[in-house]
């Protein structure tokens, strides 16, 4: 038995997640798959078990994006507002005055490289503690609502000036349909999960219903229970930032298409130089700043990789140094609310997933065994 299996199996038996499915691989396929624990009820997790992979989806939105400026129909510094005229309504949030929203216009001009990159000035409710008291007193809807008017949040930042982590993939697949003719989904299908043979990745769970997990969250006596959380069904926009469902074999698919350079199995995504531009960092000199969790119940805070460079590429977070014992500097990553993780390390021709379905986010439990698992992938390199 390896050492992933045994972190997994350990990980399980300490109630430190409710199950777990792991899988690593290279350019050339895969070299680890394994699973532990129930994932349903009378159900064990494995290889063909599906998750609400949540912002697992980011990365694929922004994969959409690169395709069409890959082939010269948008481009990383197109404005929002010239595609999506929409986006002018949008102003930024400068604090309240008693309960009434202070806003102003924005300094500066919005583009989809600031959408990608997470610094559009757009924060969801669970990192930002004005975000919420907006919503309460505007009775503004939740991106999870899957109402087109719940993307019109407010700034919190003027763009390009700050990190903040929100729904900007969400309006970058708007930019791509609008851009390109076809809804999200129906691109996503034909320029992404067939070509890459993701067959079990999709926008509405219906053929997966059966392989579905269970969701649970941690309660305050420390043991799991269930909870339910799913993205909205049949919604008016299929939000880029969180709308998936698939499995580890198929996002190991695409992780691995990342490793060949924008290809896999002879049929090509993208170009290798629009790969490579994909995965340089974008910020424009800014960096990936602590998130502070507004909502502890469902997610701790997050700060990956203290003291060590972190910035973000056009599609993932993007560490700048070597982490010792762990990935590359160059290495890509990011996951799901649900404790669905993954990471892309180029340099060493590795990528791997550890996914479980559980709340809070990054909880410090969660996080030791994800820190357990890459220790053993790199020890078994």
């Amino acid at each position: 038995m390896t050492e992933m299996q045994e972190v997994m199996d350990r990980a399980v038996a300490t109630e430190d997640v409710p199950f777990a499915v792991g899988m690593v691989g290279n350019a050339g396929g895969i070299t680890f798959s394994g699973a532990s624990g129930q994932a349903a009820e009378g159900r064990a997790a494995g290889e063909d078990t599906a998750f609400r992979v949540f912002s697992m989806t980011k990365g694929i939105g922004s994969l959409a994006a690169m395709i069409l400026i890959d082939r010269g129909k948008m481009s990383m510094d197109t404005p929002v507002a010239e595609v999506l005229p929409e986006w002018t309504d949008i102003q930024v949030l400068d604090g309240f005055d008693g309960d009434t929203p202070i806003l102003r216009a924005p300094k500066t001009q919005a583009t989809a490289r600031h959408l990608a990159t997470h610094t559009s000035g757009l924060e969801y409710e669970f990192w930002n503690t004005e975000i919420p008291k907006y919503m309460e007193v505007t009775e503004h809807p939740t991106v999870l609502s899957g109402l087109k008017s719940s993307l019109m949040y407010p700034l919190t930042s003027d763009p390009g000036t700050k990190w903040g982590y929100g729904p900007g993939i969400d309006w970058l697949g708007r930019m791509v349909e609008e851009v390109d003719g076809r809804r999200i989904d129906a691109f996503c299908r034909e320029e992404i999960f067939d070509p890459l043979g993701m067959n079990d990745t999709a926008f509405e769970p219906d053929a997966l219903t059966d392989r579905l997990c269970d969701v649970s969250i941690r309660g305050e006596d420390g043991h799991f229970g269930p909870f339910e959380l799913a993205p909205p069904p049949q919604p008016e926009v299929y939000g880029m930032g969180h709308a998936l469902y698939s499995t580890a074999p198929d996002y190991m698919r695409f992780l691995r298409m990342v490793l060949n350079g924008g290809a896999l199995d002879g049929n090509r995504i993208l170009s290798e130089e629009g790969l490579a531009n994909m995965l340089n960092d974008q910020m424009d000199g800014l960096s990936f700043e602590k998130m502070i969790t507004s909502a502890p119940p469902l997610t701790a805070s997050f700060d990956p990789f203290p003291g060590t460079p972190v910035g973000h590429s056009f599609a993932f977070m993007r560490n700048g140094a070597d982490i010792p014992g762990k990935r590359s500097a160059g290495s890509q990553s990011w996951a799901g609310v649900c404790n669905t993780h993954y990471w892309i390390d180029p340099g060493r021709d590795v990528c791997a997933v550890i996914m479980t379905q559980s709340l809070p986010f990054v909880e410090e439990r969660f996080m030791n065994t994800y820190d357990a698992y890459e220790r053993a992938v790199y020890a078994s390199l």
